[in-house]
């Protein structure tokens, strides 16, 4: 008996032209053709000869079963998607179908996927180019995924400032979802951000509309559509929708000279290596500033600004702030020291709230993994094991005390000192001075062969 074959084909957006040659190819060699009715009518003039086998559009595990099925009986068969079949196409479904039946890569039936053009590069390219920087593609469809997940990929997207491919964006059924879409976009997104909705792009009802993330759901939207969500920078001229590259934020023009301390072909003076030098010359340059504005400023968690200041050096300072790290083992020993530091004010906060306990250095306890913050008219009970860090934090004349963040940056809880009047008071100031000395660790800047020279930044 002739080895089986199965041929996962992804043939494109629709249109003939646009179908690669090894999609054709594999289609002629195919015994068994098996795909959606919509997908068979687009291919239907290759299918001379062969035995055809058309699903409906629920019926995906029935068509991966179907494929295993036919290639069990030696048939070589071509099982067929429009786009590409390995995005939220059948390449996956065949595969679970294949593990659950026992097939390895080693199997009498050989498996093939063969790539094509999805529906975010044919519709991009009808409308500009909107994807030429970071996106990502989320589908609507709310049948096999949690609704919770997807508002949660939603929001990752929009804060992350993600050019976003919307699939599956409604159906008869389905009509909140982009409405849902919408309102968590622009919890992000100015509400003049571009949008473009493609429907049907190569094929014979192809219809464009270009608008704004305030207007979306306003538009005529269905399963035959893909919405593309401009990011921050995204732009519309003469009808195009164009995302740039970055290049202004290297080069004076497209063919200009490079900005006062970048260069050409390195990393940006705010690329990993040098944007902690950035925040520090931020904060020599703005003395008024607070850890709270500068957070906003380079739209960064507290930790990671921490860290830049942690890395000061004296030719490379971070104004009137000082910061070193606790080591984790040095926690208790830093805990013990500050019940010396008197009247402390313990800082909760969020962006919608902030929560302050005043209590007495002396009243701070530790049970097991609980930090026990007690006045007389307030408790605070702090998990210590969800304390990914700890940092000594000084910014002269103004605030001294520890800042405790998770592993994600975001703070905790603060620890600060309380003035006596408009002063901490020497003998406090000694104390923390001390312990800030003893257990507060210097950080070593990250270098290579990008930081030899001297970074220079422009915000």
């Amino acid at each position: 008996m002739n080895k089986g074959k199965i041929l996962l084909v992804g043939f494109g957006p629709g249109a003939p032209e646009h179908m690669s040659h090894r999609a054709r190819a594999a289609i002629a060699e195919a015994d068994v053709v098996i795909g959606y009715s919509t997908y068979i009518k687009l291919v239907q003039e290759l299918l001379d000869g062969k035995e055809v086998i058309r699903k409906g559009m629920t019926e995906e595990i029935d068509r991966s079963v179907e494929a295993y099925e036919q290639a069990r009986q030696g048939k070589t068969v071509a099982l067929i998607s429009s786009g590409d079949i390995g995005i939220y196409g059948m390449a996956g479904p065949t595969y679970e179908v294949l593990f659950q039946a026992g097939w390895t890569p080693n199997s009498e039936i050989t498996v093939e996927v063969i790539p094509g053009a999805t529906a975010l590069n044919a519709c991009a390219a009808l409308v500009g180019a909107p994807l030429t920087h970071d996106f990502c593609s989320i589908s609507l469809s709310d049948l096999l995924t949690p609704w919770p997940i997807i508002a949660r990929r939603l929001e990752a997207a929009a804060r992350a400032d993600f050019v976003v491919a919307l699939y599956n964006p409604k159906s008869g059924r389905r009509t909140r979802q982009i409405v849902e879409a919408q309102r968590i976009m622009l919890l992000h997104r100015k509400p003049d951000t571009p949008v473009a909705i493609v429907k049907s792009g190569y094929r014979r009802r192809q219809a464009i509309q270009m608008t704004t993330l305030a207007q979306m759901a306003d538009c005529e939207i269905g399963m035959l559509c893909t919405v593309l969500i401009g990011n921050g920078s995204t732009f519309v001229r003469e009808g195009l929708m164009v995302t740039p590259r970055g290049y202004a934020n290297k080069y004076d023009a497209l063919t200009g000279e490079a900005k006062n301390g970048e260069q050409a072909g390195r990393s940006l003076a705010m690329g990993l290596n040098g944007w902690h030098a950035c925040v520090r010359r931020h904060l020599r340059e703005n003395p008024e500033v607070n850890l709270r504005e500068t957070c906003a400023h380079f739209d960064a968690p507290l930790g990671e600004l921490l860290a830049a200041i942690a890395e000061a050096r004296p030719d490379d300072t971070a104004g009137n702030m000082q910061a070193r790290l606790v080591v984790e083992e040095h926690l208790d020993r830093v805990l013990t020291a500050a019940r010396v530091w008197g009247r402390l004010r313990a800082v909760v906060r969020s962006d919608a709230a902030i929560a302050e306990v005043l209590l007495e250095a002396k009243d701070l306890s530790r049970n097991g993994p609980w930090l026990n913050l007690i006045s007389e008219h307030c408790h605070l009970h702090v998990d210590t094991g969800r304390i990914a860090s700890t940092w000594f934090f000084s910014q002269a004349g103004q605030q001294h005390g520890l800042y405790f963040v998770d592993a994600y940056g975001a703070l905790i809880f603060s620890l600060l000192l309380v003035k006596a009047g408009d002063h901490f008071g020497q003998g406090r100031l000694d104390s923390f001075q001390q312990a800030f000395e003893q257990y507060g660790q210097v950080i070593d800047s990250a270098t290579d062969n990008e930081s030899d020279e001297e970074s220079t930044c422009d915000e």
